[in-house]
């Protein structure tokens, strides 16, 4: 039996259903995963604002990779463990296209989410994850961003990241992922949610084989392929259940519950009862 010491959590269409509710399946489960030893890190492109409410209703506390791996904050507090911030003056050219055509943005540091224009859609989309933007008159004067999200429709984001591979490619210390079927991301070179679940596995001596990873689209690739076990939800595209060892059931069918069972609370019941 392989002795797992971490879980690594990807949040929306993984952790959570399309209603964006956690199951109470699912919240048993990770409370008693954790009532065996093993830490439980939420590693997700949401900040920590939006983020932390989950923790509180799973009943845990702990460290949150976020921002896809820009930011990696301890909580309660939260206190910022790390962050790879930039001046937005970098991104000038891209907030330029997004402004001239119409494409939301935001910016985020590590703890905070600004926005240029406060419309209706675009704030209930923020209230659907929990945050509360704060407006800011120029983006591009601001400092200290870790991440800047492009947000719409599928399709209009499907002509964004390809126009990301090619009249508006972005300076060679940044990168671009695609977070979900409306969101892209763009953060500095080397952020990523795999790079931020080493540097905190290393830090608290835990090895790739201790760890199981799991999540659902692009932005999850490279934990999935970091962690010992990888595992890919049935609702991910097939790229991404390719590159895990095993795909679990879909968010909407606890797919997240019954991978924890099936590697790690059942081989310990299955230990208990031999000894």
């Amino acid at each position: 039996m392989m002795n797992y010491r971490l879980v690594a959590l990807d949040v929306d269409g993984t952790l959570l259903d399309d209603n964006h509710q956690l199951s109470m399946a699912t919240i048993r489960t990770l409370r008693d995963v954790q009532q065996a030893g093993l830490r439980i890190v939420l590693c997700t492109g949401r900040s920590p604002a939006s983020a932390i409410p989950l923790l509180e209703q799973l009943g845990i506390e702990g460290v949150l990779i976020t921002h896809n791996g820009a930011s990696t904050v301890q909580t309660p507090g939260p206190q910022v463990l790390n962050a790879a911030g930039f001046p937005m003056k970098e991104l000038e050219r891209l907030v330029a296209y997004c402004r001239a055509n119409g494409i939301h943005f935001d910016a985020n540091t590590p703890l905070d989410l600004f926005i240029e224009k406060a419309e209706k859609d675009t704030l209930s989309m923020y209230e659907l994850f929990l945050i509360e933007p704060k407006l800011a008159a120029d983006v591009l004067v601001m400092d200290g961003i870790v991440k800047f999200t492009m947000s719409g429709q599928g399709e209009q984001m499907d002509r964004l990241e390809q126009a990301l591979l090619t009249e508006l490619a972005l300076p060679a210390t940044f990168h671009h992922t695609r977070s979900g079927i409306e969101f892209i991301d763009v953060m500095l070179a080397g952020s990523s949610k795999g790079a931020a679940l080493k540097q905190l596995a290393d830090s608290w001596g835990i090895k790739a084989e201790e760890i199981i990873a799991i999540g659902n689209y692009y932005n999850d690739l490279d934990m999935i392929r970091y962690a010992g076990l990888g595992i890919a939800m049935d609702n991910s595209p097939d790229e991404v259940k390719q590159a895990a060892d095993e795909v679990t059931l879909s968010n909407n069918n606890e797919g997240v519950h019954a991978a924890l069972v099936k590697h790690v609370l059942a081989p310990l019941a299955s230990v208990g009862s031999r000894q």
